[in-house]
């Protein structure tokens, strides 16, 4: 039974101690709060030691901003005839920075986001590719929660314009303001707190009908959602020892798992909204702007025409370029000491080819380029075409046929064709198989006189066909040795 409650059955002090178990003093004092109107229930602040000096404890937490320490304050205070421990002023002055906190907390008024409005982007570290770093592009439609991640080498203004364009060629439009920090490629600096945006990438924002626009520096609360895609993106495509990814092995690997990534992400439900952001992006596509047909080609380099060799011209120099783009223009730029080629594919403009900054009369030509033309530089094999039924016939006997051809060709044999008139008749006789192994052991041996190919057959049939090859070095011959002469000399 409660206090209270006896002594408004008993209508005694006494008798209600006696019943609740409690001094009648209490009693009569938890009677005497209520009806002073007060909750007898809260305990009344007792007086401190340190309220005398609470006026010079707040003075210093104001004038500090709250970072003024507990341990400085006592030693103000001991000064000044404070006789308290440190633990007493440790906590008035947690009270009071807490107190100041409550007076000065931020106010956040919630983000709408609407259709067709915002987008935001950001760069994150990406992972290492034979040892030269990545970054990852990293874009965010507010309202439809679509993502879009790019692998790229660098983070210059021509690649963010890229990325930038091939993220608005993705999504199928471009909103009104687009949203990012405050990079050197975007804000050239600040002025009196106001940022001066570079001129380019405003020219750029002009170029896709958008606006460019950047958060406070420092406050990353006023750009929003793409942080959240940036460290989702690092944590599932980075290899660490968190997700076990195995390392990339190339630039194209890395590029495909982004795309890959970027079609899971955005065909599941998000845990905000409850909807599939590419449906979303369906409905958000109605608000976008019409994006230009083509590219802001000023940020991206200087316009170049692959020539039917797959190279373009750029400083005197050809440069190679992957099979696909002849008779298509291209963007060249320079980074560092490499020559960028950007070129448009399916997903918009992407890096096509780089290369080490050459000089004129050295082009530079990678051999992946033409993968139809192997051996690079080197004197391409001659490769038969058989025309007269003789030749149709001999180059019928099999691959040792053919090699037997190149091989006297190359080595000046006399007689060829009625030697192969001759392989022809054997094969009628001896069989095709026999004749074709005769005539690749007679290739591989350089063997090409009139009766070489009947003595490699009569071999065969008597030895048959060679399994072991006998390698012959130093250790193994005849040659007399030097050794004998060491024991000569000084």
């Amino acid at each position: 039974m409660e206090i209270l409650e006896a002594f408004d059955l008993t209508r005694c002090a006494h008798s209600a101690a006696q019943l609740v178990g409690v001094d009648e003093k209490t009693v009569a004092r938890y009677v005497a709060i209520r009806d002073e109107g007060r909750d007898p229930f809260l305990r009344q602040r007792r007086v401190k030691v340190t309220d005398p000096f609470m006026d010079k404890i707040e003075e210093l937490v104001e004038k500090s901003q709250t970072r003024v320490r507990a341990d400085v304050v006592h030693q103000r205070l001991t000064a000044m005839g404070f006789t308290g421990n440190e633990r007493s002023t440790r906590r008035a002055v947690a009270e009071v920075k807490a107190n100041w906190k409550a007076g000065h907390r931020r106010a956040y008024r919630p983000w709408v986001a609407e259709p067709g409005m915002w987008i935001q982007f950001d760069w994150g570290s990406g992972p290492a590719i034979g040892g030269r770093r990545t970054s990852l592009f990293c874009a965010w439609l507010s309202w439809s929660r679509f993502r879009v991640v790019l692998p790229v080498w660098d983070q210059t203004l021509p690649t963010l314009v890229s990325c930038l364009d091939a993220t608005l060629r993705r999504i199928g439009g471009a909103p009104t303001y687009v949203l990012t920090d405050n990079a050197k490629t975007v804000t050239v600096e600040h002025v009196a707190g106001v940022a001066i945006r570079h001129p380019e990438i405003v020219a750029a924002g002009r170029h896709y009908g958008c606006k460019v626009e950047t958060c406070e520096p420092f406050d990353p609360e006023s750009k929003g959602g793409v942080e959240a895609t940036v460290k989702i993106a690092k944590a599932d495509l980075v290899p660490t020892t968190a997700n076990l990814a195995p390392a990339y092995e190339s630039f194209a690997q890395l590029a495909d798992a982004c795309f890959d990534w970027c079609e899971r992400v955005n065909n599941r439900v998000h845990r905000e909204t409850k909807a599939i952001p590419a449906v979303r992006l369906a409905q958000e596509r109605r608000h976008l702007h019409v994006l230009p047909a083509e590219p802001h080609a000023v940020a991206l380099g200087e316009e170049r025409l692959v020539n039917e060799d797959q190279t373009v011209s750029f400083g005197s120099v050809r440069y190679s370029t992957p099979p696909g783009h002849v008779g298509t223009k291209v963007w060249c730029r320079v980074a560092g000491d490499e020559l960028v080629v950007v070129g448009r594919t399916a997903h918009g403009l992407t890096e096509i080819a780089r290369h080490e900054l050459s000089t004129p009369g050295t082009p530079s030509i990678v051999d992946a380029h033409y993968p139809n033309h192997p051996g690079g530089n080197l004197p391409r094999p001659p490769r038969p075409r058989p025309r007269t039924p003789d030749e149709v016939a001999f180059l019928d006997l099999g691959e040792g046929a053919r090699r037997w051809l190149i091989e006297a060709g190359a080595s000046g044999a006399t007689k060829v064709r009625s030697k192969m008139r001759k392989a022809v008749e054997l094969a009628a006789v001896l069989g095709a198989q026999q004749v074709e192994e005769a005539l690749g052991l007679a290739a591989i041996a350089g063997r090409f006189g009139d009766g070489d190919l009947v003595s490699i057959l009569d071999h065969l049939a008597t030895s048959g066909a060679p399994t072991d090859v006998v390698f012959v070095d130093e250790n193994h011959s005849v040659q007399p040795g030097t050794g004998p002469w060491g024991r000569f000399g000084a």
